[in-house]
């Protein structure tokens, strides 16, 4: 039974049938929402994964992946907010620290600038990252994910976005106004993430640190969203 902090997800499983597969455990991974203000109407940075990939084939994502074993040891010039920490290590077993929080961000900011060529200097500024959402693959599916979706405004970062261009993992890497994505071919859940970003600006733009993270999960054969 879903409680009051529960409901039924608004997606469903988005791996083919014939790709599904028994017992993988989720992995960790972070992805990066970056937003662009500047122009009045909110932009946000996204790519077309190639049609050679296992998971998630010609969709268009945020930049992001798996979190490696070396990120932790990633330079950084500024710390995450204690709010986002704390929101990050909610919910979590006692294996979620302060230091792999950190190393998720990290993995999110690396996983930024080889997928788009955006880097925001020789050590990352953590402190201006907000965390707005948790999923975690289903079970059956080729690939497993447990992703933290971390969100950045543009104008309160330091990245050169004359770099911007296309990768080997992701291709028309573009900004998109997040009013105008319907058109676009979309995973469910980047949908649900992002209905739930807009969700949250509407309320209040400036996006506070510390603000509600929406986890999606499968419980019992059902999509839930818990908040955290």
């Amino acid at each position: 039974m879903i409680s009051s902090a529960e409901e039924q997800a608004p997606f469903a499983m988005d791996a083919p049938k014939h790709a599904r597969v028994a017992g993988v455990t989720p992995k960790d991974a972070a992805s990066l929402i970056l937003i662009d203000r500047s122009r009045g109407t909110l932009r946000v940075l996204m790519g077309r994964r190639g049609s050679g990939h296992v998971f998630m084939p010609d969709v268009y994502v945020f930049p992001g992946g798996r979190r490696d074993a070396r990120d932790h040891a990633l330079p950084f010039s500024a710390d995450l907010d204690p709010l986002v920490v704390e929101k990050l290590v909610a919910g979590t077993t006692a294996r979620m620290t302060s230091a792999r929080a950190r190393a998720l961000a990290l993995a999110a900011l690396r996983e930024l600038q080889e997928e788009t060529g955006l880097a925001g200097g020789s050590a990352a500024d953590l402190s201006r990252l907000r965390y707005v959402a948790r999923a975690i693959t289903p079970p059956g599916n080729v690939r497993r994910y447990d992703t933290r979706f971390f969100l950045a405004f543009a104008d309160e970062t330091r990245f050169d976005m004359a770099l911007l261009g296309d990768s080997n993992e992701l291709q028309d890497v573009r900004w998109l106004d997040i009013a105008e994505l319907s058109g676009l071919k979309l995973p469910r859940i980047t949908q649900a993430v992002m209905e739930d970003v807009k969700n949250l600006m509407a309320f209040d733009p400036s996006l506070p640190f510390g603000s509600p993270v929406s986890f999606y999960f499968m419980r019992h054969g059902r999509f839930v969203r818990s908040r955290l």
